[in-house]
């Protein structure tokens, strides 16, 4: 009954941004970033690609509440680098691994169909 509509855990309203970027006060070359209308399927796999940057000293995420549709994600880095390099730097070797995933899965299926076709 108090759940929010559907559609609200996808579409950004007019003021609202996808990615917000704040450093960390307490700590040094830390960074607080929140990614707006997304969950734990994206938050945990920018964390464990954060992991494998040898820069990085810390990354950890969170979903603020159930009922948000938004995580924040703190990343720890060494001094000669950003959060926000180490976060872009994450996000293009993603995307490098989720395309060649795809590609795999579109090779294998390929296979599966000429395996069908020779039966």
């Amino acid at each position: 009954m108090n759940a929010p509509a559907p559609f609200e855990s996808f579409i950004l309203f007019d003021e609202e941004k996808k990615i917000i970027i704040e450093p960390e006060t307490k700590v040094p070359n830390a960074a607080m970033i929140t990614i707006n209308k997304e969950d734990h399927t994206l938050g945990n796999m920018i964390r464990c690609q954060l992991l494998k940057d040898p820069h990085v000293l810390f990354s950890g995420y969170k979903q603020t509440h159930p009922l948000e549709h938004k995580i924040v994600i703190r990343v720890q880095t060494t001094p000669e680098y950003t959060p926000a390099e180490a976060m872009k730097t994450a996000l293009k070797d993603l995307l490098v691994e989720v395309r060649s995933m795809e590609h795999r899965f579109k090779e294998a299926l390929e296979d599966y169909k000429d395996t069908k076709k020779q039966e």
